[in-house]
């Protein structure tokens, strides 16, 4: 069935406590996405970020992002009053993310409404621990380590603990009982109201599709817990990491640094972590996009310690063999292959295989950056069981690329649309036209491109930092004139 959706993360939602969370704010997204006719809005990973504020570097693959819990849902509850809750200073940017005044804020009202709610715990919360038993323990007990060592990374704590011996893990418990606690609190809260928030999202016919990398963070929950999951030493370390090579858009590489998987341990256990991990996504989302799928097929491996991206080769990965036991455990759990870069006979035959539609980005059929065959992004190359976008959280936003690509490249798109404008706007129209009259089953857009924003609002630029995530919509932005030209123009292309 032919559908439309927005990509939209959720910290780029509008609202008066800095970040975007479940609030109020969340309902009227979804409230938009359906007067738009749209079926799907996508996110980007909703875990606990660390240094970077990147979605993609979580300290758990399991857990939520604290940021994320709505502080006037816990005002409702009565757990902290409206007036303590901090407010951006009146000069701070409405449409960015400050996470500096964040962590200096929010977690002082979290940790006041902990210690409301410690008085009265609910049945529900032991559920929520015995359903999660597997990784809730190990992620508190990590988070509450983290602070008892200055926020350090494990591989610098203490070697009892990092090594987690006996003794030492059992001491942890006792000592740091509270702290342990207030992180089990605060994945409950925000397991409650995110799916509070999807069930009114598939309540109104939209689905929520979920993002997840296909790594961990060195810096994480799962790689302390688990190291026999990794490529390690006998030090617990890394001894290769994650990237990909030089292409177009970085002369370098880009050099990721998380740990890579030890496959032959993961095959010999079953693929047991990795159901879990598909399992839990299965609950939070109703379809998972998998960020760098071809790393099943072949994964790019650096020599940990390199200072770029350079000197890695490939490794072939599990292929076919983890999907299919996904199926036989789990059941046909829908998967997008997120596929970009540059793919091999190898690749391409693993994701027929899977039989999951992969991805297409309409900037790259006009972008002679992107290394990868621009052929096989023509619209007229496609097959219906794809995802077409016309740019993702790592692209520019089309008004911004339509000022960065070359004239020919910029005359063969219009050539394509068949306009002679030159006016930025009116062209990234046709071309949001072009991929919603695409064959392919689904079309999402960024929500920037309908709005035809510049740069201003690029989510992230790959292989740079301290400028990206941070991105938001402002109040006002989303209109009931947007939601009727959004539906206007998916009606005219059946996907409504």
């Amino acid at each position: 069935m032919r559908a439309s959706g927005i990509l939209m993360p959720i910290f780029s939602l509008p609202g008066k406590y800095g970040i975007g969370c479940f609030s109020e704010e969340a309902y009227r997204f979804v409230d938009f996405l359906k007067k738009s006719g749209q079926k799907y809005w996508q996110i980007l990973p909703v875990g606990p970020t660390g240094f970077g504020d990147s979605p993609y570097q979580s300290f758990s693959t399991f857990a939520g992002n604290p940021y994320f819990i709505s502080p006037d849902e816990l005002v409702r509850q009565e757990l902290i009053r409206s007036e303590d809750i901090p407010e951006p200073e009146k000069d701070a940017r409405e449409d960015r993310v400050d996470y500096g005044w964040l962590y200096n804020t929010r977690y002082k009202v979290l940790r006041d409404a902990f210690e409301s709610w410690k008085g009265r715990r609910h049945p529900e919360f032991e559920k929520f621990l015995d359903d999660n038993q597997y990784w809730i323990e190990d992620y508190a007990l990590f988070m509450a380590e983290k602070e008892h060592f200055g926020g350090r990374s494990f591989t610098e704590w203490d070697e009892d603990i990092r090594f987690r011996r006996p003794e030492a893990m059992e001491k942890a418990k006792t000592d740091l009982a509270d702290e342990i606690l207030y992180h089990e609190y605060i994945q409950y809260e925000f397991d409650r109201e995110w799916k509070n928030l999807k069930k009114y999202a598939n309540d109104n016919g939209i689905q929520i599709i979920g993002d997840i990398p296909i790594y961990v963070s060195p810096d994480s929950a799962d790689f302390w817990a688990h190291p026999e999951l990794f490529q390690t030493d006998e030090n617990n370390l890394p001894t290769s990491v994650a990237g990909c090579p030089p292409d177009g858009f970085s002369a370098d590489g880009q050099l990721w640094g998380n740990p890579l998987y030890d496959w032959e341990y993961h095959r010999e256990t079953g693929y047991d972590w990795w159901l879990r991990r598909i399992t839990k996504c299965a609950e939070l989302y109703d379809v998972i996009r998998i960020d760098h799928f071809r790393g099943f097929d072949e994964y790019y491996s650096i020599k940990a310690g390199s200072p770029n991206a350079i000197g890695g080769h490939w490794c072939k990965g599990p292929n076919t063999d983890l999907f299919d036991t996904i199926r036989e455990k789990i059941g046909d759990i829908r998967i997008i292959a997120e596929d970009l870069g540059y793919i091999t006979e190898t690749v391409k035959k693993m994701v027929k295989d899977t039989g999951y539609p992969n991805m297409k980005v309409i900037e790259f059929a006009f972008d002679s950056r992107d290394s990868s065959g621009r052929a096989a992004y023509y619209p007229y190359n496609y097959s219906s069981n794809c995802v077409v976008y016309t740019g993702t959280h790592d692209n520019e936003t089309l008004v911004g690329w339509l000022g960065n690509i070359l004239p020919e490249e910029r005359q063969e798109l219009k050539d394509y649309l068949g306009t002679d404008s030159d006016d930025d706007c009116e062209i990234a129209d046709r071309t949001i036209r072009l991929v919603e009259s695409s064959v392919a089953d689904l079309c999402v857009v960024p929500i920037q491109d309908w709005l035809g924003l510049d740069n201003s609002a690029r989510i992230n630029h790959p292989s740079t930092t301290g400028t990206n995530w941070v991105w938001r919509l402002k109040d006002g932005q989303i209109t009931e004139q947007l939601a009727e030209r959004i539906h206007e123009i998916c009606s005219i292309y059946g996907r409504i």
